[in-house]
């Protein structure tokens, strides 16, 4: 068994979600340091019989790289189990910076991330023809600032669709922000703990999703999902048109012979 670091992605919720790939990783990992606030102790029944289980919630950057670099010394397989995906807002970059300084080997587990599956639990798709093809990932600022250039207004000014992580918390603020960027009132959505047992959906409009929030007393771990995507008139895609012609079909008309 190979000695290293895995960042793996656990997914955001539901322990099926996680992939084939970093589930074999997880069930024969040494070492497991997990971000306990957010990932289900559910994993922990796929790892193997004595393994050392760490919970991140109460541990500070450095408790984990060290303990990290101690087993790893030790010829350990370790990994680093994170919620969603790992690559979004899962300040991985902070621990891999200081890995390399140890000269540390890792290796990074993409994850399903908490915006596709709150999207997913609405049953709604980001990219529709003539609606948006572009998907914007950001959050509002908080006790971590969000650069100027990149503040609500001028994101929503865009007009395309939009998940926001780490910010129901405030919601009037965020939808104070998003009407003035998008000059009229949209479909908005928020979905707490998505696939989770205790999923929340609530869908509305940036006029009333506020009002939905607080009835439901959803105050944390919720995706927010803003745009005409959610409840639209679109045309229909070509991909799947009868006379789109492409490598893999050619069109109706063109096969016929009159």
């Amino acid at each position: 068994m190979d000695s290293k670091v895995y960042f793996i992605g656990a997914g955001p919720g539901d322990v099926d979600l996680i992939t084939v790939k970093g589930r074999k990783i997880l069930s024969s990992a040494d070492v497991v340091i997990y971000a306990g606030s957010l990932v289900s102790r559910e994993h922990m029944n796929y790892c193997r019989e004595g393994v050392k289980i760490y919970n991140s919630a109460s541990m500070t950057l450095k408790e984990v790289v060290e303990t990290m670099y101690e087993y790893y010394k030790q010829g350990k397989r370790v990994v680093r189990l994170h919620t969603g995906d790992p690559t979004i807002y899962g300040a991985i970059k902070e621990q891999m910076d200081e890995l390399d300084k140890l000269d540390v080997a890792y290796e990074v587990i993409p994850g399903v991330s908490s915006f596709t599956a709150a999207a997913a639990a609405i049953k709604s798709e980001f990219t529709l023809p003539d609606v948006s093809q572009s998907v914007i990932l950001t959050r509002i600022g908080g006790r971590t600032p969000v650069p100027e250039n990149e503040s609500l207004e001028k994101l929503a000014s865009i007009g395309c669709s939009m998940a926001l992580f780490l910010s129901v918390s405030m919601i009037d603020k965020v939808v104070e922000k998003l009407k003035r960027g998008y000059g009229r009132n949209v479909p908005a959505a928020v979905v707490q703990r998505a696939t989770w047992k205790d999923q929340k959906c609530v869908v509305g409009t940036l006029d009333d999703i506020a009002e939905k929030v607080k009835s439901k007393n959803i105050t944390k771990t919720a995706q927010i999902l803003v745009g005409d995507f959610i409840n639209c008139k679109y045309e229909k895609s070509f991909l799947y048109n009868e006379n789109f012609t492409h490598m893999y079909r050619k069109a109706k008309n063109e096969n016929r012979s009159d």
